[in-house]
């Protein structure tokens, strides 16, 4: 992990950005291949989010509690649930935008990881 990130705001604007433009490309994407549904998306429910090994008491843990992370169930890691915050419920979707967000930390450094599970 990067040491020297002691400014994560403008690394989590780029994720989120990333992120909503992930959601969008696969929304375009699979109505275009698809042809849609009443709903607009997969119909395949479920979370995803996005995970970070780090300490919530390091500067870098503390910036991300800062811009909406939370303290996981599980220890030594730090999670956004739905980082494209898309309101729909396929988990496809909600997918996509983790993986992005989660591939934007890693390119600065960061020890990050899309997860997801069926509702």
């Amino acid at each position: 992990m990067n040491k020297n990130i002691t400014d994560f705001r403008q690394i989590h604007s780029d994720a989120t950005i990333a992120a909503k433009k992930a959601v969008r490309d696969f929304l375009s994407n699979w109505n275009e291949k698809t042809g849609g549904n009443e709903y607009g998306e997969p119909m395949y429910c479920g979370f995803s989010w996005v995970d970070v090994k780090v300490r919530s008491n390091s500067k870098l843990g503390k910036a991300m509690l800062n811009t909406g992370f939370e303290k996981s169930w599980e220890r030594g890691y730090l999670n956004m649930w739905n980082p494209a915050d898309y309101h729909g419920q396929s988990m496809d979707v909600k997918q996509a935008g983790a993986r992005a967000y989660a591939q934007i930390l890693r390119n600065h450094g960061i020890e990050a990881y899309a997860g997801s599970r069926a509702d």
